[in-house]
C-alpha cells in the first residue's frame, strides 16, 4: 500500500472532532480520510433508546463533518465484513478507531485488528473514551482497586493530558464509497410513540455538549456539590447522554471542571470525583468483566431473589405504579426524556432489588433498554452498587428509605408534582406526557386514582433486612 493509500476511521462512540485521536492521526497523515459509521453487532445489541439516541449522534455528526467538507459513510452488517469490502472498493492501506472497552467488543475489536493486519494493512486503535487506560492504574502490589476512594486518590494528581484540538479538514479520497441512507436503518423503530415525545429533551451532537459543558462549569458548578441530589432543579452537567456516546471527551469536561475548581468554584472538586466515578465504573469492567452479568461478589450468588419480570410488584415498578411517589416519578421521567436523575436512580434500584427483593439484572435490563444515557460499565456497577452485590464496603446497611429521602431531596414535592398526575386537577405537562410515551396496552389514564403502596417504605426495609440476616450478611 502507498503512503497516498486512504485511512478508513471507524467512528463508534465517538462522534466529535475534538480530542479524536484517530481522526487527528489521520488527519496528519495528509492522506485521504474516509469516516465510516457502521450498523454492526454492537449497535444491533443496544436498547430501544439508546440505538434511537445513537442515530440521532450519528446524524448530527455527519452533519459536522459535512461542515469541513468530509462525509461519513454509513454501512450495514459484520464489522470486519463492512471494513473488508470498504477496503477492497477503496484501495484504503489503514483502519483507524477509537477503542472499546467492554469485554465482548475487545475481543471483537482484537480479531478485526489481527485480521486486518494479516491482509497487510495497518490497524491502529487510539484511546479516548476514559481519562486513563484501566491497565495504567495499578495497586501499590500490582493489582486492581476494588473500592472507590483509593482509587480517586491514586488518580486525582494525574495528568490525563490537555485535549487535542478539533480536527478542522480532512483530505477527501478520489471517489466516495457509497453508503446507507441513515432512514432506511430505522434505529428509532422500537422506541414507537415514545421517540416523537423524548426528541424534545435529548440534544444530539458535539456542539449541544460543548455548550453544557461551558453552561455548568460557568454557573451551576459552583453549586454542584450540594444541588446535585435535588432532583427537581437543573443541578447537574447532563453530560451524561454526550459523554456515552462520545460527543464530548471526559478529557475536556475533566480539564474544564479542573479550571472551575482553580478559579474557586466550590464544586468543581466533586463534579472530578463523579468523572472519576466513571473511570472506576470501566477499571472494574476491565479487571472484573463478570460485573456486567453476574454478581460481582460471589457470595450472593445464593440469594433468593425474584427473578421473574412478569410479577405484579415488578410490573408496578416498571409502570410507575408502585405507590410510592419518588419511585413513580422516577420511572415516569425516564419514560418521557430517556434520562433519570442521578439520585432518582439510585432510590429505583434499592427499591427495585431491596424492598421488592428482586435481582438486579431485570433493572440493569430495564434502564438497559430505555436510558438515552445508557453506559455499560456505568449500568452494571451503579445497579450491583444499589443491590449490594457490587463494590460496597457495607451493602448490607444501606437499604434507602424512599419517603424519607423524598422529604430530605425533594421536600416541598415539585418533582413529584412535575411528573405524576394522577389525583391531580391540573397535572404538570411533563407528567401528562408520560401517558403520551408509555404502551398503550397498558390501558393508563391520567384520571386513574393513584395506587397504594405495593410494598411500604418500612415494611420493605423490615423485609429486606430479614432476608440478608437469614443469609448470613
Amino acid at each position: 500500500m502507498s503512503d497516498a493509500s486512504p485511512i478508513l476511521v471507524w467512528i463508534r462512540r465517538d462522534l466529535r472532532l475534538t480530542d479524536h485521536a484517530a481522526l487527528s492521526a489521520a488527519a496528519a497523515s495528509g492522506r485521504p480520510v474516509i469516516p465510516v459509521f457502521l450498523n454492526d453487532e454492537a449497535v444491533q445489541a443496544l436498547g430501544a433508546a439508546p440505538r434511537w439516541r445513537l442515530g440521532l449522534g450519528v446524524e448530527a455528526f455527519a452533519n459536522t463533518l459535512a461542515g469541513i467538507g468530509s462525509e461519513l459513510v454509513l454501512r450495514r452488517g459484520d464489522a470486519l465484513e463492512c471494513l473488508g469490502r470498504l477496503v477492497d472498493e477503496t484501495g484504503a492501506g489503514a483502519v483507524y478507531w477509537q477503542r472499546s472497552y467492554d469485554p465482548v467488543q475487545q475481543a471483537r475489536d482484537s480479531e478485526i485488528k489481527a485480521a486486518l493486519r494479516g491482509r497487510g494493512l495497518e490497524a491502529r486503535s487510539f484511546p479516548g473514551h476514559l481519562l486513563f487506560e484501566p491497565w495504567t492504574v495499578e495497586t501499590k502490589t500490582g493489582g486492581f482497586y476494588r473500592v472507590y476512594t483509593p482509587y480517586w486518590n491514586a488518580v486525582r494528581g494525574r495528568d490525563p493530558g490537555a485535549p487535542l484540538g478539533a480536527v478542522t479538514a480532512l483530505v477527501a479520497p478520489r471517489a466516495w464509497p457509497a453508503g446507507d441512507a441513515l432512514s432506511d436503518w430505522r434505529l428509532g423503530a422500537a422506541m414507537d410513540r415514545g421517540a416523537e415525545i423524548t426528541r424534545a429533551h435529548v440534544r444530539p451532537g458535539e456542539a449541544a455538549a460543548q455548550d453544557r459543558l461551558h453552561a455548568f462549569t460557568a454557573g451551576a458548578v459552583g453549586a454542584y456539590a450540594r444541588m446535585r441530589d435535588i432532583p427537581a432543579v437543573s443541578g447537574t452537567s447532563r453530560l451524561s447522554e454526550h459523554l456515552t456516546h462520545g460527543e464530548i471527551s471526559p478529557r475536556q469536561a475533566w480539564a474544564a471542571g479542573m479550571a472551575a475548581m482553580e478559579r474557586g468554584a466550590a464544586g468543581a472538586e466533586t463534579f472530578l470525583k463523579e468523572l472519576v466515578w466513571r473511570e472506576f465504573a470501566y477499571h472494574l469492567l476491565h479487571y472484573t468483566p463478570h460485573i456486567a452479568h453476574a454478581n460481582w461478589r460471589p457470595e450472593w450468588d445464593g440469594f433468593p431473589w425474584n427473578t421473574d419480570p412478569d410479577r405484579s410488584e415488578v410490573r408496578a415498578w416498571i409502570r410507575g405504579r408502585t405507590g410510592i411517589q419518588f419511585v413513580d416519578a422516577a420511572m415516569r421521567e425516564l419514560y418521557v426524556t430517556g434520562y433519570m436523575h442521578n439520585r432518582a436512580r439510585m432510590i429505583v434500584a434499592s427499591y427495585l432489588t431491596k424492598h421488592l427483593l428482586t435481582h438486579w439484572k431485570i433493572g440493569l435490563d430495564w434502564f438497559a433498554d430505555h436510558l438515552v444515557d445508557w453506559d455499560p460499565a456505568a449500568n452494571a456497577m451503579g445497579w450491583q452498587w444499589s443491590a449490594g452485590s457490587g463494590p460496597d464496603a457495607t451493602p448490607y446497611f444501606r437499604v434507602f428509605n424512599p419517603v424519607s429521602q423524598l422529604d430530605k431531596f425533594d421536600p416541598d414535592r415539585a418533582y413529584v408534582r412535575r411528573w405524576i398526575a394522577e389525583g391531580r386537577a391540573k397535572p404538570a405537562p411533563e407528567a401528562l406526557s408520560y401517558f403520551d410515551a408509555i404502551p398503550r396496552s397498558w390501558g393508563l389514564l391520567p384520571g386513574d386514582p393513584y395506587p397504594a403502596p405495593v410494598v411500604g417504605a418500612e415494611d420493605g426495609r423490615k423485609r429486606a433486612l430479614s432476608a440478608y440476616e437469614n443469609r448470613g450478611f
